[in-house]
């Protein structure tokens, strides 16, 4: 078995100046105290009191101007009060990093901020904080006291502090949540760098470890963390306070063995658990081969993977017969991290099952079992794989970030950041939530439980496969529903199923238009036509106005040389003044027969948006144009208008 010492275990700064203050403190004559226990170890505050530094709870228990050292954890200012009230001299043990809290959460509470402590409720560091942060301070330590102060806090402006021993992992998660649902919130992060560079050695080797040794007081909330944090990815983690608990049996088959510590271990005990694993490890090397196998076969170990078939099933555990003397059971919440799972559906009596031991308990021939384990690292496996392999994946998008969005894969978190969801840029990520999506897995990092996926990298190529598809049969003027995706001046970009064609602004109405956004909206569905293409330069040219819409063609059916027609003035030029005759087509009154003299502009006589009847004189079809005349109807002679010949053979068009 290799055996490894987390360089990080043990005393930190913090605890380390407690412990020698007091040890000096005990050196000088006189009653002296501690302020509850000086840190969360009982043999530390056992050999305390052996030299003369009594741990109470309150100035009751304290003779008048006696010495009282404040803990590692600090104390409520009500307590402080109290002893120097009774004369008590006060010799200040709290950690550097937790004094430091004490002084965020008063200036934040001044500057009035709801202070918020994310840690855990009732341990004596909170207690202090808390104290010190005012008037309507949440402590919050599970997912839903934060649902809950979300909800009350959403529209307040708050302080978050952290307990400076809390998992890092849960607080970054914590933090992602204020930071979307509050306004305006103000983060200090002051989980001591001690914790977090022992979690994050701690977890690197428990999760490439056969087993886990956390050596701590049980009363230690920062060694429970490191335990917790242990044992998700090791399963065969056991916490201790001494040599003494070492458990050789379940700890035999392991190859591999991290021994860790929480901040309130003394050195000395971590060297006598290192030594007496050692001594513990050479004196098995003297078994026989025949010795390892006969224990091997007595007993199953907290790690192993084994299967069994299913016997029972209740309401809240499976009974598993492995083909050994120990019954096995998996509760059901060890069955699936899958919120869909359904017992009912997935498992049934007499199915084989595979899954890892949890825990051994030999007095009652009981083992427990989990399935849920041994899936996660067999879905971590098809991760990793999928990343060679390219293969997509299906997940369902159930949070979002700033960053991106989060969906589960497998029952494994998979981040995807914004420029891979396929949206566009700045675009809400709200369409995504509770859908389901095929993913592309870019990077798995097992260590760290990261994992990276992609939206983007699979919608690209189903439009190289679509676009493919429709090279393969486009053609002029077959027709397609397609998307509105982008406007320029000169027209619209629209994509047919994988391919963008533009529509000219002149193919965009019979009218005239001045921008795209007059006619058609980003994201609408049109039908479209194809007008031309360009196979080597991969181009497509769209129309989407209908020839049957073509308002000249309707002017033509409507109307001949010699009707009259209710016209609209639209427009002046020295020559005439133009006038729509249907919307989209205009005619043209030359100076000459708007009235019946002779006049020296148009608006003499007539104003824009003035309806008159006018005479169709002439129709010029292959220039589109009309000749339109009120004089005629006036029955009155000619009028010689020396500029009647200049007037221009393209009819200018009405802005």
């Amino acid at each position: 078995m290799k055996v490894t010492v987390g360089s990080k275990a043990g005393y930190c700064y913090g605890v380390r100046r407690a412990v020698e203050t007091a040890l000096k403190e005990t050196e000088k004559p006189g009653k002296l105290y501690t302020a509850g226990p000086i840190i969360h170890n009982s043999q530390v505050t056992g050999e305390l009191e052996r030299r003369g530094a009594r741990a109470v709870h309150s100035a009751d228990e304290v003779e008048p101007g006696a010495r009282v050292i404040i803990r590692a954890h600090g104390l409520p200012t009500a307590d402080i009060e109290a002893f120097t009230a009774k004369g008590c001299r006060l010799i200040d043990a709290t950690c550097p990093n937790v004094a430091q809290i004490h002084r965020i959460v008063e200036r934040e509470s001044a500057a009035g901020r709801r202070v918020l402590i994310i840690g855990k409720h009732g341990h004596p560091e909170v207690q202090a904080i808390a104290a010190r942060a005012g008037q309507g301070v949440l402590v919050v330590e599970t997912a839903q006291e934060l649902e809950e102060a979300c909800r009350l806090l959403s529209n307040t402006p708050i302080a978050v502090v952290v307990q400076t021993t809390f998992q890092r992992k849960i607080y970054d998660q914590f933090v992602n949540k204020l930071k979307n649902t509050c306004n305006d919130p103000v983060f200090f992060d002051t989980i001591c760098k001690a914790t977090d560079d022992r979690q994050s050695e701690a977890y690197r080797f428990a999760s490439k470890s056969d087993a886990v040794v956390v050596i701590g007081d049980r009363q230690s909330s920062n060694t429970k963390s490191l335990y917790e944090l242990c044992r998700s990815v090791c399963p065969c983690t056991v916490q201790i306070e001494s040599a003494d608990e070492l458990p050789f049996a379940l700890l035999r088959g392991a190859q591999s063995l991290f021994i860790t510590a929480g901040a309130s271990t003394p050195d000395l005990i971590i060297k006598e658990v290192s030594n007496k694993m050692s001594d513990e490890i050479k004196n098995n090397e003297n078994e026989s081969f025949e010795e390892l196998l006969e224990q091997s076969l007595k007993t199953l170990h907290t790690g192993e993977k084994v299967k069994g078939v299913i016997t029972q099933i209740n309401n809240t555990d499976i009974h598993v017969d492995l083909g050994v003397k120990q019954a096995g059971y998996i509760p059901t919440t060890e069955l699936s991290d899958d919120p869909a799972f359904d017992i009912a559906e997935s498992i049934h009596i007499g199915d084989e099952i595979e899954a890892y031991v949890l825990r051994v308990n030999d007095v009652e021939g009981l083992v427990m079992l989990s399935k849920k384990r041994l899936d996660a690292v067999k879905n971590w496996e098809k991760l990793e794989q999928a990343v060679e392999s390219k293969e997509a994946l299906t997940g369902t998008v159930v949070d979002q970030n700033k960053g991106g969005v989060v969906a589960m894969v497998l029952g494994i978190r998979v981040f995807i950041p914004a420029s891979q969801t396929g949206l566009p840029r700045e675009a809400s990520f709200d369409s995504l939530i509770k859908t389901t999506q095929k993913i592309r897995i870019t990077e798995v990092n097992r260590q760290r439980r990261r994992v990276v996926g992609s939206i983007k990298a699979l919608l690209a190529e189903q439009r190289r496969e679509a676009a493919n598809k429709i090279w393969e049969s486009i053609e002029v003027g077959k027709k397609y529903l397609g998307t509105v995706k982008s406007f320029t001046s000169y027209g619209a970009f629209v994509d047919i199923g994988g391919v963008d064609g533009m529509v000219h602004i002149s193919e965009l109405s019979w009218s005239r238009v001045k921008h795209p956004s007059d006619v058609l909206q980003i994201g609408q569905q049109i039908e479209v036509y194809v007008i031309a293409l360009d196979t080597e330069k991969k181009k497509i040219s769209l129309g989407y106005r209908l020839p049957g819409d073509n308002p000249w063609a309707k002017f033509e059916t409507a109307y001949k040389v010699g009707d009259v027609a209710k016209v609209k003035i639209v427009k002046f030029m020295p020559f005439g003044a133009f006038a729509e005759v249907m919307p989209g087509v205009d005619g043209l009154i030359h100076i000459s027969q708007i009235a019946d003299r002779r006049i020296g502009r148009p608006e003499e006589v007539l104003a824009i948006g003035e309806m008159v009847d006018a005479k169709i004189i002439e129709i010029d079809s292959e220039k589109k144009k009309i000749s339109l005349s009120i004089r005629a109807l006036l029955n009155a002679a000619p009028v010689v208008d020396e500029d009647e010949d200049s007037e221009p053979d393209t009819e200018e068009i009405p802005e």
